[in-house]
């Protein structure tokens, strides 16, 4: 992909020495430097092999997911540590594993804002959620918390049962105060999550999160909401449609969020009837592939050159070369929709689903990053004719979607653990994304 970005190698834009174009024509590269930011409930993914009668000392129905309070989860953690029955512990949270992906894939800065552990021991949840994020990921702004993050235990019992137990720690103790004003200038978009505004009564989170919504919306910053799990969206779906109205300029889901959302199972007509509320979606639905849903204007509309594909809305692929627009930015707006089939039709073993959604939204907030940066840099460019969402089509954003969450399907943690290959010299962009 060309992508413009701080890149090691030379045949992406702009390489670390200044560019003798744009100096000629007295641009200053270091206006195009840009980053995402992001809020996300700090937490880390406990897995451990367990018997049933640890479940039974804890009170954990085999099966089942529970919320267990603060002593009961430290006195299961530190029994968990003690024997060796830990087989993993991957730093987590949805806005947290797609701020690692997106460092990892941009080579460049994110920002996240949540709480962390002032005191923090070595070998304990605090310490693995640090370690095991990317150093490029701006950790300086977390709030410090006397007590533990949260934490999700992965109980696996001999008959391969996993039973879940849910501590919340301090993860929602973020307040509005914490959130500076200062993050979201040259920000590209703000990454927030269902999950943030479901928390106890007196829990500062929602606060927070309305609070860095709104210094977004005051900069023209693109706020993107992912919506986290189908049960959240089930309970208020009314509600969500309203703030996603209100508030939200981007949608990532799965299939299952988006039936919960608008009622549709089909994929692409969940992602046609967000667009009531939403300027962009992403769906991911399995073995179905990925999908892409937004407007851009009737003018610089752009017909596929693949051929088109029937399915609930007949033919819905055929402007997926398009770059998506804000409806509002649109003089004559026009659906378009993209999809992708799995990645070399899908691993052949997949070993864990956790984090895959994530990963695909990394990758179109890397886009969404390049668009910003060179907008910055090269402003008079016809890239730029309009206001894109995106640097690149929306077929391609679909590929380079697909691609990363394939990476993430075939390993154990949420996270990207290795940046993808690089693209071989002599492929251009389709050719490499159609391997």
């Amino acid at each position: 992909m060309r992508f413009p970005g701080r890149r090691k190698h030379k045949h992406y834009f702009p390489v670390h020495a200044r560019d003798p174009l744009l100096a000629q024509a007295g641009l200053d590269q270091k206006k195009g430097r840009t980053h995402v930011v992001g809020i996300d409930q700090t937490l880390v993914d406990i897995d451990a092999r367990v018997d049933d009668a640890l479940l039974g000392r804890y009170g954990l129905p085999c099966g089942t997911s529970l919320v267990v309070d603060d002593e009961r989860a430290s006195k299961l953690y530190d029994e968990l540590h003690g024997t060796g029955a830990i087989r993993s512990e991957f730093a987590g949270g949805t806005v947290g594993n797609t701020l690692h992906n997106y460092s990892l894939l941009a080579d460049d800065a994110s920002i996240l804002l949540g709480v962390m552990s002032e005191s923090i021991r070595v070998g304990t949840s605090g310490y693995r959620y640090l370690s095991n994020t990317s150093s490029r990921v701006n950790l300086d702004h977390l709030q410090p918390v006397d007590g533990p993050i949260g934490r999700c235990f992965a109980l696996v019992t001999p008959d391969g049962e996993r039973t879940f137990a849910i501590n919340e720690g301090r993860m929602n103790a973020l307040r509005p105060d914490s959130v500076p004003a200062v993050v979201f200038d040259d920000a590209c978009c703000l990454v927030v999550s269902a999950y943030l505004l479901r928390s106890r009564p007196g829990d500062p989170m929602p606060a927070a999160t309305l609070h860095a919504i709104a210094l977004a919306k005051e900069r023209g910053v693109p706020v993107v909401l992912g919506l986290g799990t189908s049960f959240v969206i089930a309970e208020r779906p009314a509600f969500w449609q309203r703030f996603i109205e209100e508030h939200v300029d981007v949608v990532a889901m799965n299939e299952d969020e988006g039936a919960a959302l608008t009622g549709h199972a089909d994929p692409l007509l969940a992602c046609d009837a967000a667009l009531q509320w939403a300027d962009l979606v992403l769906c991911t639905a399995g073995a179905t592939g990925l999908y892409m849903a937004g407007f851009t204007d009737d003018d610089v509309k752009r017909e596929t050159r693949y051929p088109l594909l029937p399915g609930a809305i007949a033919e819905f692929n055929r402007y997926e070369f398009s770059r998506p627009m804000r409806r509002a930015a649109c003089r004559s707006p026009v659906k378009v929709y993209a999809h992708i089939a799995p990645y070399h039709g899908g691993p052949e073993r997949i070993t864990s689903t956790n984090g895959a959604g994530d990963a695909a939204l990394s990758a179109l907030c890397h886009d969404m990053a390049a668009n910003h940066h060179h907008r910055q840099t090269v402003p008079n460019s016809a890239k730029h004719a309009r206001a894109f969402l995106t640097y690149s089509s929306m077929s391609q954003v679909c590929r380079y979607a697909n691609r990363v969450s394939y990476e993430v399907l075939v390993q154990a943690s949420p996270r990207l653990t290795r940046a993808l290959p690089e693209r071989e010299d002599g492929l251009d962009d389709e050719a490499y994304w159609a391997r």
